[in-house]
């Protein structure tokens, strides 16, 4: 399959991802994924693999429609939970006093 990563055309398989992947150390997640084999890898290492660019040559979106064109599972980062309301310091003096703080 033909696709562009950094401007640059490729003609990708993905026998030759799997053959290009082979061997490689999964780095650890930090944003989206791609699954290939049994394995997950940062889009980001699998697109430097795949094009011997730079990673600063290419974007995540470019190697992850690739990646999903060519069959491989695609992940994002899963949602951050918000983080929890702090109470006010009224709240806070009002819970150490032990009476209820007025809502």
């Amino acid at each position: 399959m033909r696709c562009v990563i950094a401007r640059f055309p490729f003609e990708l398989t993905k026998s030759g991802v799997l053959d290009a992947m082979k061997g490689v150390k999964p780095e650890e997640i930090t944003g989206e994924s791609v699954v290939i084999g049994r394995r997950a890898y940062p889009v980001k290492q699998v697109g430097q693999v795949v094009t011997r660019q730079d990673r600063r040559d290419f974007t995540a979106g470019e190697v992850v429609r690739a990646m999903t064109k060519l069959g491989f599972t695609c992940r994002g980062l899963p949602p951050v939970a918000a983080p929890a309301h702090a109470p006010d310091p009224f709240q806070r003096a009002s819970a150490m006093l032990g009476a209820s703080a007025a809502a």
